[in-house]
C-alpha cells in the first residue's frame, strides 16, 4: 500500500480501524488519507451557531472555520488512536449526507491517489442492503483497488 484512504466518525470502532490501517501503514512505508465525515445537519448547525454569534458580536464569521474545527477534531481523534506508530496523515474533512458518502470516499480516493480503502461497514440485513443500498458494499464494488472492512 502506497496510500491509504480511512473513512472516519467519531466511534469505538472507526477508532480501532484507524488503529489497524495505520499499523498497516506503518508497515508498508505508506500514508493515510483520512476522511473525517461531518453530516450536513452538523454543518448547518454550526452555521447558524457562527450567524447567532456574530449578530450578538456584529462581527460576520467565515464558515470555513466549521471545516476547520472538525479537521482539528479528527486530528485529535487520529492523536489517540495513533499509540506509537509514525505514519504520514492527511486529513480531508467530507460535509455531506448519509446517501453520499460512498459516493464521496470514491472520488477523495481517486482525487488522492490511493489504493486502499478502510471503512466500517453498516450492520443491515440482505433485504436493508438492496433496499437502502450500502456504503461498504458500494465501495468494494466501484473502488478500483483493495478494501478492508470492518462492521458495527
Amino acid at each position: 500500500m502506497k496510500r491509504g484512504l480511512v473513512s472516519l466518525r467519531e466511534t469505538e470502532t472507526h477508532r480501532d480501524l484507524l488503529s489497524e490501517a495505520m499499523s498497516y501503514a506503518e508497515g508498508s512505508s505508506g500514508e493515510l488519507v483520512v476522511l473525517w465525515h461531518l453530516e450536513d445537519d452538523e454543518y448547518d448547525e454550526g452555521v447558524r451557531t457562527l450567524e447567532a454569534v456574530g449578530r450578538i458580536e456584529h462581527v460576520e464569521y467565515d464558515h470555513s472555520s466549521i471545516i476547520e474545527g472538525a479537521s482539528e477534531d479528527a486530528r485529535s481523534f487520529i492523536r489517540r488512536a495513533a499509540g506509537d506508530t509514525d505514519v504520514d496523515v492527511h486529513v480531508v474533512v467530507g460535509v455531506g449526507s448519509e446517501d453520499g458518502r460512498a459516493e464521496q470516499i470514491l472520488e477523495t480516493a481517486d482525487e488522492h491517489g490511493c489504493d486502499h480503502v478502510f471503512l466500517v461497514g453498516d450492520s443491515r440485513s440482505p433485504t436493508g442492503k438492496a433496499v437502502f443500498g450500502d456504503v461498504a458494499q458500494r465501495v468494494i464494488l466501484d473502488f478500483d483497488g483493495y478494501t478492508t472492512t470492518t462492521t458495527v
